[in-house]
């Protein structure tokens, strides 16, 4: 695995073109939907008819190890959900495992080049908002790209225009009508007492936040942290794809310095497999919308 501060670390063309035709040969299904699966919520791939699997170990291009955490099983599906083509990633790659961003967003831009048009990326995350509670679904109307800030962005490099200008709008990263569709799916499902709608903060991991972290999180603006997600968002978006992104209130953050809660990930998996047949259910009846 290479380091992740490498500059050498930057892909061509030519090898997201490779993995692409690669699964072009070995399915038939050519999606126009991409899921991410965050922690704990590759169930939904399960939701999938007529599947063809392939473990990321034998996909050329793709990182040579699959995903050290748990609750990423680290597999790309490809299958139907209601009747429209999809492809499901069941596991991401992490920053925080030594991978660089370029490899982090590897499959993005593998996706684009597949014919995706819309990707959906999930996560669990910490809540940062005190009227949160925790199995809350938190619709993502924006980020905070933290690791952005210290110059850790999938952009930087060399930029081919085949996928995008250099200097890519943000402002609009979260599709505006995907977002009225999602509220329109989850009070038609029954879970809209518990979709929230706020911004999402990424912070590189793999050490949760310290108490004043997450109160100055709070100052900007932040409603969830988490350790994932916004380095595909950027790379979607440069290559024009329509983003939609759900976190999963899995714990709330800590911040009173006599508690005596302590953040863990397994707590994240056991609100995740409470919730994600709600997840499951929100995402599966969506995806006709789209």
């Amino acid at each position: 695995m290479e380091a992740a501060s490498s500059s050498t670390s930057q892909c061509s063309y030519e090898e997201y073109k490779e993995t692409a035709d690669w699964l072009l040969a070995h399915t038939e299904q050519r999606p126009k939907v991409a899921i991410i699966c965050g922690s704990g919520l590759g169930g939904l791939a399960d939701l999938l008819d007529d599947k063809t699997t392939f473990p990321y170990a034998d996909i050329p291009g793709f990182p040579t190890t699959a995903s050290t955490v748990p609750g990423h099983a680290g597999q790309l599906v490809f299958g139907r959900l209601q009747g429209r083509d999809c492809v499901c990633m069941q596991g991401r790659f992490h920053f925080y495992e030594g991978y660089s961003m370029h490899k982090v967003t590897y499959p993005v831009r593998v996706f684009y080049l597949l014919g995706v048009k819309t990707v959906i990326v999930t996560n669990a995350a910490g809540g940062l908002n005190g009227s949160y509670e925790v199995g809350d679904i938190m619709l993502i109307k924006d980020h905070i790209n933290m690791p952005g800030f210290a110059g850790q962005n999938p952009l930087c490099g060399h930029n081919d225009v085949r996928f995008g200008e250099r200097f890519p709008c943000m402002s609009d990263a979260y599709d505006r009508e995907l977002r009225a569709l999602v509220k329109q799916t989850a009070e038609e499902q029954g879970c809209g007492s518990f979709l929230q709608e706020g911004v999402y903060c990424m912070l590189a991991g793999p050490t949760y936040e310290t108490i004043a972290e997450c109160k100055l999180l709070q100052k900007l603006g932040a409603d969830c942290v988490g350790m994932s997600t916004v380095p595909e968002v950027v790379v979607a978006r440069h290559c024009g794809l329509r983003v939609l992104g759900l976190s999963l209130v899995t714990n709330k953050v800590v911040t009173d310095y006599d508690s005596v809660e302590k953040a863990n990930h397994e707590e994240v998996l056991r609100t995740t497999q409470r919730r994600t047949q709600d997840v499951q259910r929100l995402v599966s009846h969506l995806i006709p919308k789209i």
